[in-house]
């Protein structure tokens, strides 16, 4: 009881004054500035994404959610409650293990604190990724002076929403599709040979991360694209007339970001990224012609 009446009183009235906090607008950024206030206003940013990562960080590995329950019925609803040793990263490393890895595929940990660290891993990933709004919100902020009116217009809509969806995306296709395939292929070599097979929590947890992140963060290529296209800095058919060379840039980066070496795995990065690319590219083109048509109406 005690420990709710703390909580009550201290965490969620903090956590509502750094919501108000990382929402506030501040002053409208002059269509002129010096380096000086340019760095200024940079650093303001960094520093409300810092503290945003922060908080849900530490909230992710000293709260844990548990069921609402009157007389031992349980209901769809969770509530955050303090717990270390039952932290959301816990429950979400359990739900990790207990859906990618292969039958009879345990997790083990080999040295003192691998496990702790392998917490701070998933915490620090749950941070960014639930950050992403802010993220995107300070990044947008910073950039949107290089754009002309009518395209801070649009930004919201063309922009700032679809970065969150595409990089939310990224994640749920390399979670369904391209984490247990590869798990489940590498897995079947040892079983090929008879082998027992376990894995290091820490490298399972990178793992699982880097491909997290690599997709995420490559589901996010129209967007790169469309918002180049708005500082007017590369023309339209840019896209097009280099469309060969970015499909050899986009294998190489493929194999950069797959942690398993095999090179199968590659493909499930390339192919999407193309595809992306090429979504990216109609739609910087339909901008370019709606563009042309406005301005040749009278």
């Amino acid at each position: 009881m005690f420990i709710r009446i703390v909580y009550s009183l201290t965490v969620l009235p903090l956590l509502g004054t750094i919501g108000k906090w990382l929402t506030y607008e501040g002053k409208t950024t002059p269509d002129e500035m010096s380096l000086r206030e340019h760095l200024e206003e940079l650093r303001a940013r960094l520093f409300r994404i810092l503290v945003c990562v922060t908080t849900i960080t530490f909230f992710c590995l000293f709260f844990g959610f548990r069921p609402f329950e009157i007389n031992g019925v349980h209901f769809v609803f969770y509530y955050p409650y303090p717990d270390l040793f039952h932290n959301f990263s816990i429950q979400l490393t359990s739900f990790m293990q207990a859906t990618l890895l292969p039958q009879g595929v345990k997790l083990i940990q080999t040295a003192p604190g691998q496990a702790f660290f392998a917490q701070l891993y998933v915490s620090l990933l749950v941070g960014v990724i639930a950050s992403m709004p802010i993220i995107v919100r300070e990044i947008y902020g910073f950039i949107s002076p290089a754009f002309d009116k009518q395209s801070k217009g649009a930004g919201i809509k063309k922009v700032f929403l679809p970065t969150i969806c595409l990089f939310l995306a990224g994640i749920a296709f390399s979670y369904i599709a391209v984490i247990p395939f590869t798990l489940n292929f590498l897995y079947k070599y040892g079983q090929a040979i008879g082998v027992e097979t376990f894995l290091n929590i820490n490298d399972f947890i990178s793992f699982v991360l880097q491909f997290f992140l690599g997709f995420g963060i490559a589901f996010e290529l129209p967007i790169i694209m469309y918002a180049i296209s708005l500082t007017d800095l590369i023309e339209p058919k840019f896209w097009r007339h280099n469309f060969r060379y970015a499909i050899i840039v986009l294998v190489i980066f493929g194999a950069i970001i797959t942690p398993d070496g095999s090179g199968l795995t590659m493909w499930f990065v390339a192919g999407p990224m193309i595809a992306l690319y090429l979504i990216g590219m109609l739609a910087i083109e339909r901008r370019a012609s709606r563009r042309i048509r406005i301005s040749v109406t009278p």
